[in-house]
Protein backbone atom coordinates (compact mmCIF):
# COMPACT_ATOMS: atom_id res chain seq x y z
CA UNK A 1 0.00 0.00 0.00
CA UNK A 2 1.41 3.32 -1.26
CA UNK A 3 1.49 5.53 2.22
CA UNK A 4 3.43 8.49 0.82
CA UNK A 5 1.00 11.51 1.44
CA UNK A 6 0.11 14.03 -1.19
CA UNK A 7 0.11 17.39 -1.63
CA UNK A 8 -2.89 19.23 -2.60
CA UNK A 9 -1.56 21.13 -5.36
CA UNK A 10 -4.59 23.67 -4.87
CA UNK A 11 -3.36 24.76 -1.27
CA UNK A 12 -3.52 28.31 -0.44
CA UNK A 13 -1.24 30.34 -2.22
CA UNK A 14 -0.06 34.09 -2.74
CA UNK A 15 1.49 36.25 -6.00
CA UNK A 16 4.40 37.91 -5.09
CA UNK A 17 5.35 41.41 -6.77
CA UNK A 18 8.02 39.55 -9.34
CA UNK A 19 4.92 37.40 -10.24
CA UNK A 20 5.67 34.48 -8.35
CA UNK A 21 3.16 31.96 -6.79
CA UNK A 22 4.05 31.40 -3.31
CA UNK A 23 2.03 28.54 -1.43
CA UNK A 24 1.80 29.16 2.86
CA UNK A 25 2.81 25.97 4.25
CA UNK A 26 1.14 24.91 7.02
CA UNK A 27 -2.12 25.74 5.20
CA UNK A 28 -4.73 23.12 3.90
CA UNK A 29 -8.15 23.31 2.01
CA UNK A 30 -8.48 24.41 -1.69
CA UNK A 31 -6.86 27.70 -2.64
CA UNK A 32 -9.03 30.58 -2.86
CA UNK A 33 -9.07 31.78 -6.31
CA UNK A 34 -10.25 35.33 -6.01
CA UNK A 35 -9.08 38.33 -6.65
CA UNK A 36 -8.01 39.09 -2.89
CA UNK A 37 -4.97 36.71 -3.68
CA UNK A 38 -4.10 38.49 -7.08
CA UNK A 39 -2.29 41.73 -7.03
CA UNK A 40 -3.48 44.82 -8.78
CA UNK A 41 -1.06 43.86 -11.70
CA UNK A 42 -3.52 40.81 -12.06
CA UNK A 43 -1.45 37.34 -13.40
CA UNK A 44 2.58 36.89 -13.43
CA UNK A 45 2.89 36.84 -17.38
CA UNK A 46 0.78 40.65 -17.52
CA UNK A 47 3.10 42.21 -14.76
CA UNK A 48 3.61 45.85 -15.22
CA UNK A 49 6.55 46.91 -16.67
CA UNK A 50 8.75 49.72 -15.26
CA UNK A 51 9.06 52.77 -17.50
CA UNK A 52 12.59 53.58 -19.18
CA UNK A 53 14.35 56.21 -17.43
CA UNK A 54 14.34 59.41 -18.79
CA UNK A 55 15.56 62.21 -17.64
CA UNK A 56 15.83 65.77 -19.22
CA UNK A 57 16.52 64.31 -22.79
CA UNK A 58 19.07 65.91 -25.35
CA UNK A 59 19.80 63.29 -27.76
CA UNK A 60 16.99 61.33 -30.00
CA UNK A 61 17.58 58.16 -31.64
CA UNK A 62 14.98 57.67 -34.69
CA UNK A 63 13.02 54.85 -35.90
CA UNK A 64 11.25 54.83 -39.61
CA UNK A 65 9.18 52.01 -40.34
CA UNK A 66 5.96 51.52 -42.57
CA UNK A 67 3.11 49.57 -40.80
CA UNK A 68 0.85 47.15 -42.13
CA UNK A 69 -3.07 47.15 -41.18
CA UNK A 70 -2.40 49.57 -38.26
CA UNK A 71 0.84 47.39 -36.75
CA UNK A 72 4.02 46.84 -36.88
CA UNK A 73 5.45 43.38 -38.28
CA UNK A 74 8.04 42.06 -35.95
CA UNK A 75 10.63 43.02 -38.56
CA UNK A 76 9.97 46.74 -37.32
CA UNK A 77 9.36 46.31 -33.85
CA UNK A 78 12.89 44.56 -33.10
CA UNK A 79 14.53 47.83 -35.19
CA UNK A 80 12.36 49.73 -32.49
CA UNK A 81 13.95 47.34 -29.46
CA UNK A 82 17.50 48.03 -30.90
CA UNK A 83 17.10 51.85 -30.49
CA UNK A 84 15.20 51.70 -26.98
CA UNK A 85 18.02 49.08 -25.43
CA UNK A 86 20.87 51.57 -26.78
CA UNK A 87 19.24 54.59 -25.56
CA UNK A 88 20.52 55.96 -22.01
CA UNK A 89 18.50 58.23 -19.71
CA UNK A 90 19.32 61.00 -21.54
CA UNK A 91 18.34 59.87 -24.91
CA UNK A 92 15.05 59.67 -26.02
CA UNK A 93 13.18 56.91 -28.76
CA UNK A 94 11.27 58.52 -31.19
CA UNK A 95 9.10 56.53 -34.11
CA UNK A 96 8.07 57.65 -37.57
CA UNK A 97 5.25 55.39 -38.81
CA UNK A 98 4.29 55.75 -42.22
CA UNK A 99 0.80 54.85 -42.20
CA UNK A 100 -2.05 54.26 -38.74
CA UNK A 101 -0.65 52.93 -35.86
CA UNK A 102 -3.07 51.05 -33.76
CA UNK A 103 -0.14 49.25 -31.50
CA UNK A 104 1.04 50.93 -28.41
CA UNK A 105 3.81 52.50 -28.90
CA UNK A 106 4.57 52.69 -25.16
CA UNK A 107 4.88 49.08 -25.14
CA UNK A 108 7.01 48.68 -27.96
CA UNK A 109 9.89 51.39 -26.23
CA UNK A 110 8.67 54.31 -27.91
CA UNK A 111 9.36 57.32 -26.14
CA UNK A 112 7.89 59.65 -28.97
CA UNK A 113 5.74 58.82 -31.96
CA UNK A 114 5.01 60.46 -35.16
CA UNK A 115 2.02 59.06 -37.35
CA UNK A 116 1.51 59.45 -41.16
CA UNK A 117 -1.71 58.76 -42.04
CA UNK A 118 -1.55 59.85 -45.39
CA UNK A 119 0.85 57.05 -46.60
CA UNK A 120 0.63 53.60 -47.55
CA UNK A 121 2.58 50.86 -47.93
CA UNK A 122 1.25 49.35 -50.95
CA UNK A 123 1.42 52.26 -52.88
CA UNK A 124 4.73 53.22 -54.40
CA UNK A 125 6.13 57.11 -53.21
CA UNK A 126 9.75 56.65 -52.68
CA UNK A 127 10.31 60.88 -53.03
CA UNK A 128 7.22 61.37 -51.03
CA UNK A 129 8.70 58.82 -48.32
CA UNK A 130 12.14 60.48 -48.73
CA UNK A 131 11.15 64.49 -47.97
CA UNK A 132 8.93 63.05 -45.14
CA UNK A 133 12.16 61.35 -43.53
CA UNK A 134 14.21 64.71 -44.02
CA UNK A 135 11.73 66.81 -42.60
CA UNK A 136 11.50 64.32 -39.58
CA UNK A 137 15.61 64.08 -39.35
CA UNK A 138 15.90 68.00 -39.92
CA UNK A 139 13.04 68.68 -37.25
CA UNK A 140 14.56 66.11 -34.61
CA UNK A 141 18.20 65.86 -35.20
CA UNK A 142 18.61 62.27 -33.93
CA UNK A 143 22.05 60.63 -33.44
CA UNK A 144 21.22 57.35 -35.37
CA UNK A 145 18.28 56.65 -37.46
CA UNK A 146 17.15 52.78 -37.85
CA UNK A 147 15.06 50.85 -40.14
CA UNK A 148 14.02 47.31 -40.46
CA UNK A 149 16.27 46.04 -43.79
CA UNK A 150 13.57 43.81 -45.30
CA UNK A 151 13.23 43.23 -49.35
CA UNK A 152 10.25 46.06 -49.10
CA UNK A 153 9.95 49.59 -48.62
CA UNK A 154 11.74 50.31 -45.17
CA UNK A 155 15.08 49.02 -46.46
CA UNK A 156 14.80 51.03 -49.75
CA UNK A 157 13.98 54.07 -47.83
CA UNK A 158 16.95 54.05 -45.71
CA UNK A 159 19.16 53.94 -48.76
CA UNK A 160 17.58 56.26 -50.61
CA UNK A 161 17.98 58.86 -47.05
CA UNK A 162 21.59 57.87 -46.82
CA UNK A 163 22.74 58.47 -50.45
CA UNK A 164 20.91 62.05 -50.30
CA UNK A 165 22.28 63.18 -47.09
CA UNK A 166 25.69 61.74 -47.68
CA UNK A 167 24.93 59.56 -44.48
CA UNK A 168 27.10 56.94 -43.61
CA UNK A 169 25.43 53.63 -43.38
CA UNK A 170 25.04 50.00 -42.60
CA UNK A 171 23.25 47.25 -44.11
CA UNK A 172 21.72 44.01 -43.05
CA UNK A 173 23.24 44.40 -39.52
CA UNK A 174 23.25 41.08 -37.27
CA UNK A 175 25.13 42.33 -34.22
CA UNK A 176 24.73 45.73 -32.62
CA UNK A 177 25.55 47.96 -29.25
CA UNK A 178 26.44 50.85 -27.84
CA UNK A 179 29.90 50.56 -29.39
CA UNK A 180 29.34 48.94 -32.68
CA UNK A 181 27.58 46.99 -35.61
CA UNK A 182 28.52 44.30 -37.09
CA UNK A 183 27.31 42.37 -40.66
CA UNK A 184 28.54 39.18 -42.77
CA UNK A 185 30.52 39.98 -45.77
CA UNK A 186 32.34 38.11 -48.48
CA UNK A 187 29.00 35.57 -49.05
CA UNK A 188 29.22 35.07 -45.28
CA UNK A 189 32.53 33.82 -45.41
CA UNK A 190 33.84 36.85 -43.31
CA UNK A 191 32.51 39.31 -39.97
CA UNK A 192 32.82 42.53 -40.25
CA UNK A 193 32.21 45.47 -37.48
CA UNK A 194 32.41 49.32 -37.32
CA UNK A 195 32.00 52.54 -35.20
CA UNK A 196 27.95 53.20 -35.17
CA UNK A 197 27.26 54.79 -38.22
CA UNK A 198 24.56 57.13 -39.23
CA UNK A 199 21.61 54.99 -40.53
CA UNK A 200 21.67 51.11 -39.18
CA UNK A 201 19.13 48.75 -41.31
CA UNK A 202 19.08 45.92 -38.95
CA UNK A 203 18.48 42.21 -40.40
CA UNK A 204 15.66 40.34 -38.87
CA UNK A 205 15.83 38.76 -35.65
CA UNK A 206 19.08 40.62 -34.84
CA UNK A 207 17.55 41.82 -31.92
CA UNK A 208 14.71 40.51 -29.46
CA UNK A 209 11.59 42.60 -29.61
CA UNK A 210 10.72 41.74 -25.91
CA UNK A 211 12.02 44.61 -23.98
CA UNK A 212 11.63 44.64 -19.93
CA UNK A 213 10.55 48.04 -19.76
CA UNK A 214 8.05 50.40 -21.49
CA UNK A 215 8.73 53.53 -23.09
CA UNK A 216 6.59 56.73 -22.74
CA UNK A 217 4.56 56.55 -25.60
CA UNK A 218 3.86 60.36 -26.40
CA UNK A 219 2.11 60.96 -29.81
CA UNK A 220 3.34 64.35 -31.71
CA UNK A 221 2.15 65.80 -34.17
CA UNK A 222 3.53 65.53 -37.68
CA UNK A 223 2.42 68.99 -38.70
CA UNK A 224 6.20 69.74 -40.14
CA UNK A 225 6.35 66.86 -42.48
CA UNK A 226 4.65 67.68 -45.72
CA UNK A 227 3.96 65.81 -48.63
CA UNK A 228 5.43 66.08 -52.03
CA UNK A 229 2.89 67.31 -53.24
CA UNK A 230 2.53 67.94 -57.13
CA UNK A 231 6.24 68.78 -57.36
CA UNK A 232 7.87 66.34 -60.37
CA UNK A 233 8.77 62.72 -59.53
CA UNK A 234 11.09 60.60 -61.13
CA UNK A 235 9.14 57.43 -60.43
CA UNK A 236 5.71 56.78 -61.20
CA UNK A 237 3.48 54.47 -58.93
CA UNK A 238 1.33 51.80 -61.91
CA UNK A 239 -0.76 50.83 -58.85
CA UNK A 240 -1.19 47.22 -57.89
CA UNK A 241 -1.23 44.16 -60.17
CA UNK A 242 -3.69 41.61 -58.83
CA UNK A 243 -2.78 38.07 -59.58
CA UNK A 244 -4.18 34.46 -58.33
CA UNK A 245 -3.24 34.10 -54.91
CA UNK A 246 -2.70 30.46 -55.79
CA UNK A 247 0.35 31.54 -57.63
CA UNK A 248 1.86 33.35 -54.66
CA UNK A 249 5.07 31.71 -53.83
CA UNK A 250 4.23 30.69 -49.90
CA UNK A 251 7.26 32.45 -49.03
CA UNK A 252 5.99 35.52 -50.02
CA UNK A 253 2.42 35.03 -48.75
CA UNK A 254 0.54 36.69 -46.34
CA UNK A 255 -2.28 34.81 -45.70
CA UNK A 256 -1.96 31.02 -45.77
CA UNK A 257 -4.51 28.40 -45.50
CA UNK A 258 -2.85 25.06 -45.26
CA UNK A 259 -4.27 21.12 -45.66
CA UNK A 260 -2.83 18.57 -43.26
CA UNK A 261 -4.40 14.34 -43.00
CA UNK A 262 -7.45 15.88 -41.57
CA UNK A 263 -8.41 17.50 -44.90
CA UNK A 264 -10.57 14.88 -46.87
CA UNK A 265 -12.42 17.27 -49.43
CA UNK A 266 -9.71 18.91 -51.61
CA UNK A 267 -12.02 20.85 -53.52
CA UNK A 268 -13.77 22.36 -51.12
CA UNK A 269 -10.48 23.43 -48.98
CA UNK A 270 -9.12 24.93 -52.69
CA UNK A 271 -12.68 26.91 -52.87
CA UNK A 272 -11.84 28.29 -49.36
CA UNK A 273 -8.85 29.67 -50.57
CA UNK A 274 -10.14 30.97 -53.39
CA UNK A 275 -12.99 32.62 -51.28
CA UNK A 276 -9.89 34.11 -48.68
CA UNK A 277 -7.56 35.04 -51.36
CA UNK A 278 -5.22 33.04 -49.44
CA UNK A 279 -2.32 31.35 -50.60
CA UNK A 280 -2.22 27.45 -50.38
CA UNK A 281 0.02 25.32 -48.19
CA UNK A 282 -0.23 21.68 -46.97
CA UNK A 283 1.73 19.08 -44.32
CA UNK A 284 4.10 16.89 -45.08
CA UNK A 285 1.67 13.98 -45.11
CA UNK A 286 -0.98 15.40 -47.10
CA UNK A 287 1.59 15.94 -50.11
CA UNK A 288 3.14 12.49 -49.63
CA UNK A 289 -0.42 10.91 -49.73
CA UNK A 290 -0.41 13.30 -53.50
CA UNK A 291 -3.11 15.53 -52.79
CA UNK A 292 -0.45 18.40 -53.20
CA UNK A 293 2.43 19.32 -54.89
CA UNK A 294 5.62 18.97 -53.30
CA UNK A 295 6.33 23.21 -53.53
CA UNK A 296 3.20 23.58 -51.26
CA UNK A 297 4.92 21.46 -48.36
CA UNK A 298 5.06 23.97 -45.34
CA UNK A 299 8.11 22.72 -42.60
CA UNK A 300 11.72 22.09 -42.36
CA UNK A 301 12.01 19.84 -45.17
CA UNK A 302 9.45 22.14 -47.35
CA UNK A 303 9.19 26.14 -47.16
CA UNK A 304 9.83 28.30 -44.37
CA UNK A 305 6.64 30.67 -43.92
CA UNK A 306 6.41 34.22 -42.47
CA UNK A 307 2.85 34.92 -43.28
CA UNK A 308 0.21 37.09 -41.11
CA UNK A 309 -1.86 34.64 -40.53
CA UNK A 310 -1.56 31.30 -41.03
CA UNK A 311 -4.43 28.74 -40.64
CA UNK A 312 -4.09 25.11 -40.31
CA UNK A 313 -6.56 22.60 -41.21
CA UNK A 314 -6.22 19.09 -39.90
CA UNK A 315 -2.73 19.24 -38.86
CA UNK A 316 -1.54 17.78 -35.72
CA UNK A 317 1.89 19.81 -35.70
CA UNK A 318 5.04 17.87 -36.29
CA UNK A 319 8.00 19.47 -35.12
CA UNK A 320 9.40 20.11 -38.48
CA UNK A 321 6.02 22.07 -39.59
CA UNK A 322 5.99 24.07 -36.50
CA UNK A 323 9.58 24.78 -37.80
CA UNK A 324 8.15 26.19 -40.76
CA UNK A 325 5.72 28.63 -39.00
CA UNK A 326 8.05 30.00 -36.24
CA UNK A 327 7.97 33.27 -38.04
CA UNK A 328 3.67 33.30 -38.83
CA UNK A 329 2.49 36.37 -36.89
CA UNK A 330 -0.94 34.65 -36.15
CA UNK A 331 -1.43 31.02 -36.41
CA UNK A 332 -5.03 29.34 -36.15
CA UNK A 333 -5.73 25.93 -35.32
CA UNK A 334 -8.50 23.88 -36.57
CA UNK A 335 -7.87 20.33 -35.10
CA UNK A 336 -10.30 17.66 -33.72
CA UNK A 337 -7.83 17.11 -30.95
CA UNK A 338 -7.08 20.22 -28.63
CA UNK A 339 -4.38 19.04 -27.23
CA UNK A 340 -1.87 18.20 -30.05
CA UNK A 341 1.41 19.85 -30.82
CA UNK A 342 0.12 22.67 -33.23
CA UNK A 343 -2.63 24.04 -30.42
CA UNK A 344 0.72 25.19 -28.29
CA UNK A 345 1.78 27.18 -31.18
CA UNK A 346 -1.52 28.79 -32.51
CA UNK A 347 -2.64 31.94 -31.08
CA UNK A 348 -6.66 30.35 -31.70
CA UNK A 349 -7.43 27.01 -31.69
CA UNK A 350 -10.80 25.52 -33.20
CA UNK A 351 -11.52 22.13 -31.79
CA UNK A 352 -13.91 20.70 -34.29
CA UNK A 353 -14.13 18.56 -37.55
CA UNK A 354 -11.85 20.50 -40.61
CA UNK A 355 -14.23 20.00 -43.15
CA UNK A 356 -17.62 21.07 -41.27
CA UNK A 357 -15.20 24.25 -40.33
CA UNK A 358 -14.55 24.68 -44.16
CA UNK A 359 -18.01 24.58 -45.46
CA UNK A 360 -19.52 26.80 -42.52
CA UNK A 361 -16.34 29.53 -43.36
CA UNK A 362 -17.19 29.69 -47.19
CA UNK A 363 -21.04 29.70 -46.50
CA UNK A 364 -19.45 32.95 -43.86
CA UNK A 365 -17.41 34.84 -46.61
CA UNK A 366 -19.85 34.57 -49.12
CA UNK A 367 -22.77 35.72 -47.10
CA UNK A 368 -20.59 38.80 -45.69
CA UNK A 369 -19.26 39.55 -49.57
CA UNK A 370 -23.21 39.52 -51.19
CA UNK A 371 -24.36 41.83 -47.59
CA UNK A 372 -20.80 44.22 -48.64
CA UNK A 373 -22.12 43.77 -52.43
CA UNK A 374 -25.82 45.46 -51.36
CA UNK A 375 -24.47 48.18 -49.12
CA UNK A 376 -22.19 49.09 -52.24
CA UNK A 377 -24.71 49.50 -54.16
CA UNK A 378 -27.20 50.89 -52.53
CA UNK A 379 -24.33 53.76 -51.45
CA UNK A 380 -23.73 54.05 -55.02
CA UNK A 381 -27.34 54.26 -56.52
CA UNK A 382 -28.50 58.05 -57.47
CA UNK A 383 -31.17 59.32 -54.81
CA UNK A 384 -34.56 60.33 -56.38
CA UNK A 385 -36.59 62.76 -54.74
CA UNK A 386 -39.96 61.77 -53.01
CA UNK A 387 -43.15 62.89 -55.46
CA UNK A 388 -46.36 63.50 -54.30
CA UNK A 389 -49.48 62.76 -55.75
Amino acid sequence: MNTIKRIDPRRPFVITAVGLRRITLGETGSADTSAAHWPAHGHAAAAVKPRRALNAPKHVLLVAAHSERGALDDHARQAVAAAALLADAQTAVALLVFGELKDDAAELGVDKVIELTGFDRRAFAPESELQALQACVAALAPKHLFLPDNATSDGDLGRRYAAAAGASIATNVVEIDALHVGAYAHAKRAFATRALPDVILLAQNAVDAKLPFVGAGERMAGDFIRPAGDAVRPTRDLGLEEIDSAQVALEEADFIVSAGNGVTDIDAFERLAGAFGAAIGASRVAVDNGHFARDKQVGATGKTVEASVYIAFGISGAVQHLQGIKDCRHVIAVNLDGSAPIAKRANLTVVGEAQATIAALIEQVQAARATHGQMSALASAPKLAGVAA
